[in-house]
């Protein structure tokens, strides 16, 4: 995409969607962000400034508006589950035409959603994974050496997938396409979910979970890992405490990151969908229920 075709639109410019947007617009592309009346004009205003050790410090300016009032060739949706119903208000379905909606969303239970709003051949859910933070409107660290893309969507056309996957990738996340959404949504939902739901419930970073929990963290990786396979995704508790072990000590999940700073939790988007999975496909899950049920009786 260049500035003769179709514009990308970003939905919710924060941590993760204003990076992409700014990794977009340096690369040459129309973005329109779609955020609140005094974050459209801040982005406006001073456009998009991002901290990264991956990609550098720069500026990017791009457009900024409250709601899409023209076609676009994707909208990029990178708000959270707890804003979401409200956010897609910005997006209505008769203005983005034959655009792709393209969710970046936790969880496995948005695409039915949104496909019965938008219909079955826009929606293109996406899994990402990166750590990036909005620090102020319009500013945005990124403190990940990497930033993955896993592009899917079973009625949409490949090659429709493939030109969105060669757009990202040649802005600089490193995006694939997959032929199996089931399978690229449980991938990242079963190693985000124990994760998310135990540096929460602990308040702790990774390095003390997977070491002062480790038990606790085991069970409800072997959970997560029997519901994932019962729907179609991966199954391999090994692997994926493997992959806790090879992180930063300090890591802290996105959740727990809204705990602390008091913001709505996606547990019910997380915990919750991963529970309704289990009893549709009769796995048991008591470790966590139990989690989640705590999460829950504390408020957070």
């Amino acid at each position: 995409m260049t500035h003769d075709e179709p514009a990308v639109a970003v939905l919710g410019p924060g941590g993760v969607g204003g990076l992409l947007a700014a990794l977009l617009a340096r690369a040459g592309h129309r973005v329109i962000c779609l955020a609140g009346e005094e974050t459209a004009r801040t982005l406006r205003t001073d456009g998009i400034r991002v901290r990264s050790g991956r990609f550098g410090d720069f500026t990017a300016r791009v457009e900024a508006d409250t709601d899409l009032r023209e076609p676009v060739g994707a909208c990029l949706v990178a708000v959270k589950h707890t804003s979401l119903a409200a956010a897609l208000d910005r997006v209505p379905a008769e203005v983005l035409g034959d655009g792709l909606l393209v969710p970046l969303l936790n969880g496995v239970e948005h695409p039915a959603v949104l496909r019965a709003r938008y219909g079955t051949e826009r929606v293109a859910p996406a899994v990402i994974r990166v750590e990036s933070t909005r620090v102020a409107p319009g500013v945005v660290e990124h403190g990940s050496p990497f930033v993955e893309i896993d592009l899917a969507g079973d009625p949409v056309p490949r090659a429709r997938l493939d030109a969105l996957a060669a757009t990202l990738a040649a802005a600089g996340p490193a995006t694939r396409v997959l032929g199996d959404e089931a399978a690229a949504l449980w991938a990242k939902m079963s190693f985000l979910a124990p994760l998310a739901l135990l540096t929460t419930r602990h308040g702790l970073p990774l390095g003390d979970i997977r070491t002062r929990h480790r038990e606790e963290l085991t069970a409800l990786v072997t959970e997560t890992a029997a519901i994932s396979g019962a729907c179609g995704g991966p199954a391999d508790p090994a692997g994926a405490l493997a992959r806790y072990d090879a992180f930063p000590p300090g890591m802290k999940s996105s959740m727990q990151r809204d705990a602390e700073a008091g913001r709505a939790l996606e547990l019910d988007a997380i915990g919750g969908a991963l529970l309704r999975a289990a009893e549709q496909h009769g796995v048991p899950a008591p470790v966590t229920e139990r989690v989640v049920r705590e999460l829950g009786k504390a408020g957070l």
